[in-house]
């Protein structure tokens, strides 16, 4: 019984890449706009780095269509949420509370600035950090000082709060926000996987104090490889900008930097291809959700869960994600399904887990643990044929 389920869900994913041969890849890249046109302009343009029309340009569309102030375009989502923490100050002797279900960038990005990720638990129905959890662990773990919020156990001074919109999905961040307030600390928004994702018709990534997103090759909008820092704050725009660019002082030809600074711009030659992206973004988009519907009518046959929107929230379904009964038939539907030539994949190892960070503060995190053990991805790329079709 439990092989011929695999079987059937193995065929239905084949059945939505009618022209895909050999393996159905989790999230190929959709390229069906002027990304040639724009590589060769590039190209012949010789502004090939991070100094060229079209990082601007990419900058301005990614900040018209998330509503943001400011977009700073960065060489990927790591280093956009490294610079907005470390021009934040946020560093050694500080911690940063985020959650342990996310990628290992995440917590990578704190620990580069010398702070500590603290993690809480998630909402079942967003894989999104809880609210409930945020507050509990205030409450219970920390304490308001003259330093501001401290951890007891550790004496850690907590700098910020970073959430994550996991998969795309809209965590609860309404209800992080004012709880951030109530405590005085700035909410970052990890908004990697969330490009396209809306809240009551916000944009993820526009209600803190900044976010990050990625373009990496496996994103709904992709440049081979970047990221971008949003903020409305015009003072951290200018400074992330400035510290990203080495920290050279503008200048016609000399060279004068005045702090230790990074090279984390993105180059010209990727902002092309996001450009030629965001043509078609509502035609990729559009087509994700299709394919979303499809699964959830198809897995409620066997009244298996999947991660979906709530009132008032619409995701950019960037990975689907279906819940197994446990971790036992997870694994045997992972080996399935990549042995029949479909690319599955489990949810990432919980960053608590990981050696690096098994030493940090977390609340148990009984929710992660659940979701981790039961939680598979499945292929969820846009289908060129029907973007090129919707475009027309």
């Amino acid at each position: 019984m439990e092989n011929q389920k695999f079987a059937d869900i193995v065929r239905f994913i084949r059945r939505q890449y009618p022209n895909v041969e050999g393996t159905i890849p989790l999230h190929a890249p959709c390229f069906v706009g002027p990304e040639k046109e724009n590589l060769t302009e590039c190209v012949d343009s010789t502004y090939v780095s991070y100094v060229g029309p079209f990082v601007k340009k990419f900058e301005e569309q990614i900040a018209e269509y998330t509503g943001a102030r400011h977009a700073v375009a960065m060489v990927n989502g790591t280093a956009a949420l490294f610079m907005i923490l470390h021009a934040m100050g946020i560093g050694a002797g500080a911690a940063v509370i985020t959650q342990a279900l996310s990628f290992a960038a995440t917590a990578n990005a704190i620990a580069q600035t010398g702070a500590t990720p603290f993690f809480v638990d998630v909402d079942q129905d967003t894989f999104g950090m809880s609210p409930v959890a945020l507050d509990a662990f205030l409450h219970e773990q920390c304490a308001v000082t003259d330093d501001g919020v401290t951890h007891k156990a550790t004496g850690l001074k907590v700098g910020a709060v970073m959430p994550m919109h996991t998969f795309g999905m809209p965590m609860r961040i309404k209800q992080t926000r004012s709880i951030c307030e109530q405590w005085g600390l700035p909410l970052i928004e990890d908004a990697a996987e969330s490009l396209g994702s809306f809240i009551d018709k916000q944009h993820t990534g526009t209600f803190g104090y900044a976010a990050a997103l990625s373009f990496n090759g496996n994103k709904a909008v992709t440049t081979g490889g970047g990221g971008m820092v949003l903020t409305n704050d015009d003072e951290l725009a200018q400074k992330i900008r400035h510290l990203s660019t080495t920290a050279k002082m503008p200048h016609p030809y000399e060279f004068f930097h005045d702090e230790v600074g990074y090279n984390l711009r993105l180059p010209n030659v990727n902002a092309a291809l996001g450009c030629a992206q965001m043509d078609l973004i509502n035609q990729m988009l559009a087509d994700k959700r299709a394919l979303h519907r499809a699964y959830v009518r198809f897995f409620s046959r066997y009244g298996m869960i999947m991660l979906c929107d709530r009132p008032g929230v619409e995701s950019n379904m960037w990975l689907n994600a279906v819940q197994f009964e446990d971790r036992p038939e997870r694994d045997a539907f992972l080996k399935y399904a990549n042995d029949n030539g479909v690319q599955c994949r489990p949810v990432w190892t919980l960053l608590s887990k990981l050696p690096m960070y098994e030493h940090c503060p977390s609340d148990g995190l009984n929710i992660s643990l659940w979701l981790e053990d039961t939680v598979v991805n499945i292929p969820s790329g846009a289908r060129p044929e029907n973007v090129l079709n919707a475009a027309r």
